[in-house]
């Protein structure tokens, strides 16, 4: 090693220990409440506009929004924000509009930031049009009291809770964000992570349910609907006590599928590695298309078309009794 590089490791270690102690000098000075050394102060804020709607848009970064019925009767909005992040609520037509104005400068973005933005919505009424929320990385909440026509909702590493009734159309978008959903009575259902888990509870369309994942989850219970369609990648599918009119379609690559008391007019399942196990409601015509994985199946000659491609997957399903 050269001297020159041995003069820079030096400095560089003196350096380090020198931070290292500047560190706990300053900790030590604040009894070590990480607080105290935030560079950004967060408060309380209650915006309450005034107008009638029936749509409402929130589009926000990384704010923490939950919608809830109103205890009085009026709109107001709660927010938990820093001095430079502000939240803004105005009614345009019949829309209620929700945003957030980001005033920091870009070196107010690196420090030491111990609260998170959030917004709570308490709605004077039960019922609406439209709900369009978009973020980055803030969870969202809808109520189960609350009904809504259609909603869309959209973020990345956000997690979804959506409880509400819905009454057409849901979808619901994030990344490594997982997705929570309950209580929807609509035409379509369409769910799509990469990373996160998907659940779906006590829901119906009348329509399609389309849900798309890489490696999360997914898990369904009580749930009815025309058609279902899955795809997946590592990502496990429970299905239990879900039931398609016309045809449930699965395709995984080693996730495996799991059928708890479901059924569907026709299923065409396939998988590479995964495992197809689990009870159906009622006979099928099991065609199987496997290389080296173990199957059982019951030998029936009556109902639709069960149709299971597998590559080493192991095959094992039964007819409930």
């Amino acid at each position: 090693m050269s001297k020159a590089a041995i003069i820079w490791l030096v400095i560089a270690g003196v350096l380090t220990v020198v931070g290292a102690a500047v560190f706990i000098l300053a900790m030590s000075a604040h009894n070590w409440d990480f607080s105290n050394l935030q560079t950004d102060t967060y408060e309380k804020n209650v915006l309450k506009p005034e107008g009638e709607f029936e749509n409402i848009s929130i589009n926000v970064h990384t704010t923490k929004t939950t919608l809830l019925p109103s205890e009085d009767g009026t709109l107001k909005i709660e927010c938990f924000e820093a001095e430079k992040m502000k939240h803004t609520a105005s009614v345009t037509g019949d829309t209620l509009f929700i945003e957030v104005e980001d005033n920091r400068k870009w070196y107010e973005h690196i420090g030491i930031i111990t609260g998170s933005p959030a917004v709570t919505v308490y709605l004077p009424d039960d019922i609406y049009s439209s709900l369009s929320v978009e973020t980055n990385t803030g969870d969202v909440t809808v109520s189960k009291e609350l009904s809504f026509s259609s909603v869309e909702i959209e973020g990345d590493t956000s997690d979804v809770n959506c409880l509400s009734k819905i009454t057409k159309k849901l979808e619901i978008e994030t990344d490594t964000g997982s997705i929570n959903v309950e209580n929807a009575e609509c035409e379509k259902i369409s769910l799509l992570s990469d990373t996160g888990n998907i659940t779906v509870k006590k829901s119906s369309t009348e329509g399609d349910i389309k849900i798309e994942t890489d490696t999360g989850k997914t898990k369904l219970s009580g749930v009815f609907c025309k058609d279902f369609f899955a795809e997946s990648n590592t990502g496990d599918l429970i299905l239990e006590s879900v039931i398609a009119s016309g045809k449930i379609s699965v395709e995984t690559d080693t996730g495996d599928v799991v059928f708890e008391s479901s059924d569907a007019d026709s299923l065409f399942i396939e998988t590479s590695t995964g495992d197809i196990t689990g009870t159906l409601l009622t006979e099928k015509v099991f065609v199987i298309d496997t290389s080296t994985g173990d199957i059982s199946v019951p030998k029936t000659t009556n109902g639709g078309k069960c149709m299971i491609t597998t590559s080493t997957g192991d095959i094992d399903i039964d007819i409930a009794a």
